[in-house]
């Protein structure tokens, strides 16, 4: 079972559909899990709080509904993809499965509520509960060769929240630039993808 972060970013950009049928070419040998990134779902999320300044575990809340909006948007627009629930919907083997987060995280006590958790790390979390046998973040910015997590928090590139759950559980972890999919199935130390240490 492969986790593979899409990015919010990727909600307006022309390599979002070829992501997709890359990974439904890539579950033909693995299930896929994608975990959807909260996109302008989550900005207004941030916008309200602005306006009318609730605090932040109500914010984290809407920001879990805003990756399940941005979730639905992409099992309708693939047919490839299917909606999965955590501890409700079957993994089907050699599929595309889109995890809608709900309420239901909110009891998680290592998911803080507030922005230091994001899609990042819940994509994380999830790959631990699943056993999963990669991580993979898609990322629409650059991204560096060989860099560390504290690296990639410090330049905003991860969430803050990343680098305390990946200590505690590490996992197999791969960054590829958004328009690298069509490096999906080769080596993960092909160019254009990156490896991470901890150092």
């Amino acid at each position: 079972m492969i986790i593979v972060k899409l990015g919010g970013s990727l909600y307006q950009s022309s390599h979002l559909k070829p992501w997709l049928k890359a990974l439904a070419n890539l579950a033909q040998h693995s299930s896929i899990i994608i975990v959807p990134g909260g996109g302008p779902f989550a900005d207004n999320v941030r916008k309200a709080q602005d306006n009318y300044h609730f605090d932040d575990s109500t914010a984290h809340h809407m920001a879990l509904l805003a990756m399940a909006q941005f979730g639905l948007l992409l099992t309708g627009i693939s047919s490839d993809c299917q909606r999965f629930r955590y501890n409700e919907s079957p993994i089907a083997a050699n599929s595309v499965s889109v995890w809608l987060p709900d309420e239901t995280l909110l009891a998680e006590s290592e998911l803080v509520h507030s922005w230091d958790i994001t899609s990042d790390s819940l994509a994380l979390w999830l790959a631990n509960k699943l056993n999963a046998e990669q991580l993979i973040l898609v990322k629409s910015c650059d991204i560096p060769n060989d860099v560390s997590i504290p690296f990639l928090t410090k330049n905003g590139i991860i969430d803050a929240g990343f680098e305390q759950l990946y200590r505690s559980s590490p996992v197999t972890l791969q960054l590829i630039n958004a328009a690298n999919h069509h490096l999906l199935q080769q080596s993960r130390h092909t160019s254009g993808t990156t490896k991470i240490d901890l150092s």
